[in-house]
């Protein structure tokens, strides 16, 4: 089990520094709104960017953004509405997942910006 959040926190950890490195703001980190957790908030201009990690050890058994199911989703969008609300902000929400992955020892990063859409 330890390996398994080990990897986590290092494909979170990961994350982070490509966002930073393409000049988003981190906000916030594992923040929680009753059931549900976004990994990261982070802002670029007038962009609130809602970011699901996704950290795998390979791909063999299927890309990370495909773990993303519905039911997170609709935990999400709620936590964001939560989180816009409360802090009083006027941006445009994104949804994106960034996945983490290694492939040959070294990780790779996609960021798959708009990785859905809510209603």
């Amino acid at each position: 089990m330890a390996d398994h959040n080990d990897l986590g926190k290092l494909g979170e950890e990961t994350a982070v520094a490509y966002l930073q490195e393409n000049n988003y703001d981190i906000l916030e980190q594992n923040w929680t709104f009753q059931k549900a957790e976004i990994d990261i908030i982070a802002q670029k201009g007038s962009i609130l960017a809602i970011v699901e990690v996704k950290t795998r050890s390979s791909i063999e058994f299927g890309l990370p953004q495909d773990f993303v199911k519905p039911k997170k989703i609709q935990l999400l969008v709620k936590a964001v509405n939560e989180y816009v609300i409360s802090n009083d902000l006027d941006v445009e929400v994104r949804f994106d997942i960034i996945s983490v992955y290694k492939e040959n020892e070294a990780l790779k990063i996609e960021h798959l910006k708009d990785a859905f859409y809510y209603f």
